[in-house]
């Protein structure tokens, strides 16, 4: 016991002297940069309007007329259940000719699904422990094309 007490001063005396063995010095410029600039670019005025805002798509209203009953269905079942964070969406796409329903999940781990146009389940695109899905659709996001915003939850 009494061997360790003596220890830590010693340790602490060579960490000390180690440290201050290297002589950094710190010196801090005094002079003015000869042109006035720092580098060579300046930064630019700023604008009066408002870059940051996205311009809303026209085609973000919800068309309700053309959905399949099974879908209608579906969007209810989602309405009358609690909300789910990140919200639901349903996107249609055309995918090698066909027009076929993209619904995402509600959290982490979970499977996307990817309906027909008649409401038949045609796989799981994406999510799952692995993040790709079930593996029965791989080519999906490469060959989906005319991606439309069906539904979104708007809760």
């Amino acid at each position: 016991m009494r061997s360790s007490l003596l220890l830590i001063p010693t340790l602490a005396v060579l960490l000390h002297s180690a440290g201050c063995q290297r002589n950094v010095a710190v010196t801090t410029p005094t002079d003015a940069p000869q042109t006035g600039l720092a580098g060579s670019v300046s930064t630019p005025a700023p604008t009066s309007a408002n870059t940051i805002e996205p311009t809303p798509r026209p085609d973000a209203v919800f068309d309700a007329t053309k959905r399949p009953k099974w879908l209608a269905d579906r969007i209810q079942q989602h309405s009358n259940a609690e909300k789910q964070n990140p919200p639901i969406h349903i996107y249609s796409y055309q995918l090698d000719g066909a027009t076929v329903y993209y619904e995402s999940s509600p959290c982490c781990d979970q499977f996307t699904n990817l309906y027909a146009a008649d409401g038949k389940l045609l796989c799981h695109p994406d999510g799952g422990l692995t993040g790709k899905g079930d593996g029965k659709c791989p080519d999906f996001v490469k060959n989906r094309t005319e991606e439309r915003l069906v539904w979104q939850d708007p809760r």
